[in-house]
């Protein structure tokens, strides 16, 4: 079974089909997502799309993967997009089951693409959800099913884009004041936008599992419902579409920055995943009627509620993960969410433990509810990862991890609560996003192994552009340390 987007129930199946869904349609909203997971679509007339379907594309300008999140373009050119090649265009390829209406919109029709070179009609290596979609058919070659959740923590500000612009993004106003998690009473201020976020995205065809207040001034938390890796990553970057777009509506500009203050804790993008094989069982869950105190022969402990293969998938990952940082924790300020370590309940070392929300990998696999429910939650990635490079990342290492049976050669993180000692064992991971870019770049990483070169050296080089930006600003902090005194 490839791990394909799972279609809406109405999603059309034939040209025939999409032409009924659209009879009453004068125009269609198409979007592709860039490798900051940026949304970049546009309007098209109904003739222009449905010609776009019946000939496998249309014409999209490749600048969008030769700029930055400001459209600025890369200080050193990569080979997707530049002066060279005119900028060309790539093909944008329409995914028909990805359909679905923008209530908020008129309710006009919306689709996502994908983008391939125009000559192989190949996905281009950047295509965040050509990436993703690898490492599905990866799986699937396996005779596995790659499946997600991602759960999203986001300041909201009562703001706007005109008002942050004019404030030059400081002293801004928080939705609600003072730390309130779970709060029932909170949700009340603002009701009607904490109920719209739910109703809406419900509208949009993103189910939702929970949704909450989380610590902090107007902090909410939503956690999106388990589905396939790739529909789930669409859900997740639609998610922060949708939520930005509600927020308009009624003043409050939410966001899904890592950092944005330096003295609370930062915002999460916890991310959820297992495989399943082909009878749709959970293949990382151990169940033996015969030992039900757990797999004798686990490698420590916290594991012994794992199957071999989810112990294998799990050594896989921690080995990497060091490697893929960039495509978990993509920011300069990514980084500062980390940099609190297991105060603030933001891992910053190559770590796992069970049940254990200090860990980078927290193993769930509680023996009292159905197997189907183990998986592994890698907390390392912040709310403004893009989600298809995270799941891609976390899938082709488990994948390396099943395939090459590794093993685990690290103990858990309770061990350390016993035995000090053993925290020299502790491999951290990279402090700063040049850091880490550098190790993803370097000959031989386990990124060039399992995405290749071409992948790696322009997603590393838009990483770059990012640390060339950051290392030419002058910040608040350095103008008020050192203005009057150096």
């Amino acid at each position: 079974m490839s791990d394909i987007t799972i279609p809406t129930l109405c999603a059309p199946k034939s040209l025939q089909d999409l032409e009924g869904i659209l009879q009453h349609d004068i125009k269609i909203k198409v979007a592709g997502v860039d490798v900051d997971g940026v949304l970049r679509g546009k309007y098209m007339s109904k003739a222009k799309f449905l010609g776009a379907v019946s000939s496998g594309g249309f014409g999209f300008c490749s600048v969008i993967f030769g700029w930055d999140i400001h459209d600025a373009v890369y200080f050193r050119e990569l080979t997707i997009s530049n002066r060279q090649n005119g900028y060309r265009d790539v093909l944008a390829q329409i995914d028909l089951s990805t359909y679905r209406r923008i209530p908020w919109d008129n309710n006009v029709p919306f689709f996502l693409v994908s983008f391939l070179d125009p000559i192989s009609l190949k996905p281009i290596c950047a295509d965040p959800r050509g990436v993703l979609r690898l490492a599905g058919e990866l799986a699937a070659e396996m005779r596995l099913t790659c499946v997600a959740g991602v759960e999203y923590e986001y300041f909201n500000f009562k703001e706007t884009p005109e008002s942050v612009a004019q404030k030059k993004y400081t002293q801004l106003q928080a939705l609600t004041p003072g730390m309130h998690g779970y709060s029932v009473l909170r949700t009340q201020l603002n009701q009607e936008y904490f109920n719209d976020l739910f109703d809406e995205s419900s509208n949009f065809e993103i189910d939702i599992e929970a949704h909450h207040t989380e610590t902090g001034p107007g902090v909410l938390e939503t956690a999106l419902a388990y589905t396939s890796a790739l529909r789930m990553a669409d859900n997740a970057i639609l998610f922060k579409f949708l939520a930005k777009s509600i927020g308009m509506k009624y003043g409050v500009l939410p966001s899904f920055m890592a950092k944005p203050w330096g003295n609370l804790p930062g915002c999460s993008g916890h991310t959820h995943v297992s495989l399943k094989d082909s009878s749709g069982d959970n293949i990382f869950a151990y169940s033996d009627p015969a030992h039900p105190g757990g797999r004798p022969g686990a490698a420590f402990e916290d594991t012994k509620f794992l199957s071999q293969t989810g112990e294998q998938f799990l050594a896989g990952l921690l080995d990497g993960l060091p490697d893929v940082m960039p495509m978990l924790v993509p920011t300069v300020n990514g980084y500062k969410r980390l940099a609190g370590g297991e105060a603030f309940w933001a891992p910053n070392a190559v770590t796992y433990g069970y049940d254990c929300r200090g860990a980078s990998v927290r193993i769930i696999s509680p023996p009292s509810v159905p197997s189907a429910a183990t998986r592994f939650e890698v907390r390392v990635p912040g709310a403004d990862m893009n989600p298809y490079f995270a799941l891609s990342a976390i899938f082709k290492l488990g994948l390396r991890g099943i395939t090459k049976q590794m093993k685990l050669t690290t103990p858990p993180v309770s061990a350390f609560q016993t035995d000090p000692a053993l925290k020299k064992e502790i491999t951290l991971l990279p402090h700063s996003l040049e850091e880490a870019t550098k190790r993803m770049m370097r000959p031989g990483s386990v990124a060039r192994e399992i995405f290749g070169d071409e992948f790696v050296d322009h997603y590393g080089g838009t990483r770059e552009h990012e640390v060339h930006m950051w290392n030419q600003a002058v910040t608040n902090w350095e103008v008020e340390r050192y203005l009057e005194l150096a």
